[in-house]
């Protein structure tokens, strides 16, 4: 029987991937084997040493304390692209709104009163002051080519701009879903000089914080407009805010409502809306919901944060998974312990992903608890169980 413990509120469709015979999920459990949250902040937990892995139903952990988990061995899953396309509607809206001025257009008619005699008079004397632009000829810079940044691009590119992205770390397979017009920049500036839009798809790490500043900024043409909903930290909001002052820029949608942009004139704020659509978690906690069992009962890793990937069909009567640091000889240490119970290995795989190794193992027999905790016993062994 695995116990799951939910934080938040989990889409049904999520938690009816655990079948009730062998789980027990719940938001109040003891001694639970995973956790599954979405946006709870988890650095102020107190985390049960029970705990095998923790699951976050969206993209970005920084409100999960990875580093710490990774040193008692727990594994750390997110679902990217699971809200994608929520993420990347938003930000196609988001363009439009600010490039027809709909907001503010939008709030200059709820302020008139249709029952006066000048209303439609006071209606076609107020649109001048709204007038607006079209996207397609455009320039837009997509910082960071991931599930997210592929689909704005794409979509862009369906509605005529002229689109460059940039990022270093493009996997083969996001690479081969980008739409052929796309340009490649080999910097963040040069994908941004010369741009009339810019918008941000990177996690918040120390090399991506400010990633859009005021440096880069200067390179944009005028009139343009900066799109951040992704996280916050990764656009320097004191920088956006003098452009918007000064009127360099046109205007800045984020998700992301910081004290000194809400109210702007300029800066279209939502309350986090990224990925606030029923089908976008639905699909984050399916996946987490389907990652989770397959870690638990299999020991499999699909879309982990802190482990490699490593996906092993079974073979034979038992599997052993072991999370160790990554030291020198531990899976030659692994083979020995158990060969001198002498169990016999019928399968294994193992990879590292910085300082963590893992290891899956599919043997003959089923290890009793001295040959377990054998295996605790060699150094740099974090968590070894038998599936």
């Amino acid at each position: 029987m695995y116990r799951i413990q939910t934080y938040n509120n989990i889409a049904l469709r999520g938690l009816e991937r655990f079948p009730r015979d062998r789980y027990e999920v719940a938001s109040d459990i003891n001694q639970p084997d995973a956790l599954m949250l979405r946006s709870f902040d988890l650095h102020s937990v107190d985390i049960p040493d029970s705990v095998l892995a923790v699951g976050r139903a969206g993209s970005g952990v920084n409100n999960i304390p990875v580093a710490a988990l990774s040193e008692t061995g727990v594994a750390v899953f997110n679902a990217p692209g699971a809200n994608a396309n929520a993420v990347k509607e938003l930000v196609i809206a988001g363009l439009l709104l600010a490039a027809r001025n709909l907001l503010p257009a939008a709030g200059y008619v709820q302020e008139l009163d249709p029952s006066k005699d000048d209303f439609m008079s006071a209606v076609e004397q107020g649109k001048k002051k709204f007038t607006g632009f079209e996207l397609p000829g455009r320039r837009l810079a997509v910082l960071g080519l991931g599930a997210i940044g592929v689909g704005v691009a794409n979509a862009a590119r369906a509605l005529g701009m002229e689109v460059v992205g940039f990022d270093p770390k493009v996997t083969v397979e996001n690479a081969w879903r980008l739409d052929s017009g796309i340009e490649r920049a080999r910097s963040v500036e040069a994908a941004m000089e010369g741009a009339d839009a810019v918008t941000v798809h990177v996690p918040l790490t120390e090399n991506t914080a400010r990633l859009v500043n005021a440096r880069n900024l200067a390179g944009m043409n005028p009139g343009a407009m900066v799109l951040n909903l992704a996280r916050e930290g990764v656009v320097d909001d004191d920088a956006v805010r003098e452009g918007l002052d000064s009127e360099r820029l046109h205007a800045y949608i984020t998700d992301f409502p910081v004290r000194g942009m809400v109210g702007h004139p300029r800066v279209i704020t939502l309350p986090h809306l990224g990925a606030s659509t029923t089908e976008s978690e639905e699909n984050c906690a399916v996946m987490i919901a389907d990652q989770l069992r397959d870690y638990l009962e299999n020991g499999n890793v699909v879309n982990s944060v802190n482990l490699p990937t490593l996906v092993l069909d079974r073979k034979g009567d038992t599997r052993i998974a072991i999370v160790n640091r990554n030291l020198p000889d531990r899976v030659g240490r692994i083979s020995h312990t158990l060969g001198e119970s002498n169990i016999n290995i019928l399968h294994l795989m193992n990879d590292s992903r910085g300082d963590l190794a893992y290891t899956l193992l599919d043997v003959d027999g089923h290890p009793d608890q001295a040959t377990l905790d054998a295996l605790h016993a060699i150094d740099g062994v974090l968590r070894a169980r038998v599936l």
